[in-house]
């Protein structure tokens, strides 16, 4: 799966950031400082352990900014590298490079710091069985980017958005004033995909026979979860969802549930520490 999924514009994307940190002026720095026909070589490199996410859309900024510019990738997304690993080499106009340094660099550490705490999370559940998801708890503008982060780490992506699933929680089944009667107006409705939010187990069974496809099981401890996945045995997939940390989430995993859902994923994800350094050519 690539950046572009889901109808990312990813020349708009990079077209707007630019225009966010050029402003009016442009950048005055370089103009008063670099030669216009300068050049410059450079390298963007890891100071710490990660998974990196973000390199092309990197390559696409620095490629805005100076069409000529040679490129040499030297880790794929996805990769797991140790701390001073190179990322990516970029030789061309100093200037363009220049300006477009904080736009990439930026980028590449919000996804990478993504990536990294997902890949965390998802070597703490390896070997129980259970799958990795992400939520649609995502920077505004940033989902699509935000979400292929998580996969880069390992994860599997939930919604993209409210468009792809139904998704009855507590409020919805307040106002249709039960949970049966919430998941029987979904399946009327056409949808195939019809998840339930349960915070009780006697939830389940109502929510079963209306029709619901997917159980999620909101802030169980362990011990509930694994009489709810009992319960529902296997007639559905459930996910675990709630105040999962990395402390907990392998009790959570252990219970036998299919997914366990993290919002910290795309919420907490502290940025990579990634720089550029650039040399004379």
């Amino acid at each position: 799966m690539s950046i572009q999924d889901h109808s990312f514009d990813l020349a708009s994307f990079v077209s707007a950031t630019l225009a966010e940190d050029l402003g009016e002026a442009g950048d005055i720095t370089s103009a008063a400082v670099i030669p216009a026909d300068a050049r410059f070589a450079g390298v963007m490199d890891a100071r710490d352990a990660i998974t990196v996410a973000g390199l092309p859309l990197a390559e696409a900024f620095f490629r805005a900014l100076d069409p000529d510019v040679a490129i040499e990738r030297l880790v794929e997304d996805g990769a797991q590298v140790s701390a001073g690993s190179d990322l990516l080499r970029v030789t061309g106009n100093a200037r363009a490079l220049l300006t477009a340094e904080r736009s990439a660099l930026n980028t590449v550490q919000h996804l990478s710091g993504v990536a990294t705490l997902t890949r965390r999370y998802v070597d703490r559940i390896r070997g129980t069985g259970a799958t990795l998801l992400d939520t649609r708890k995502t920077i505004p503008g940033l989902r699509v980017l935000e979400k292929y982060a998580t996969r880069m780490g390992g994860a599997e992506n939930h919604r993209m958005g409210l468009w792809d699933a139904a998704m009855i929680k507590d409020n919805h089944v307040a106002v249709a004033g039960d949970i049966g009667e919430a998941v029987r107006r979904a399946k009327a409705a056409g949808i195939a995909r019809i998840i339930v939010e349960v915070d009780r187990v006697d939830q389940i069974e109502p929510a079963l026979a209306a029709g619901a496809t997917h159980l999620l099981l909101d802030n169980m401890d362990p011990p509930t979860l694994r009489g709810a996945v009992t319960l529902v045995g296997g007639r559905v997939p459930t996910e675990a969802s709630g105040g999962v940390t990395l402390e907990t989430i392998r009790a959570i995993a252990e219970t036998g549930v299919t997914y366990v859902s993290v919002g910290r994923l795309t919420q907490s994800a502290p940025a990579a520490d990634i720089g550029l350094d650039f040399e004379a050519a």
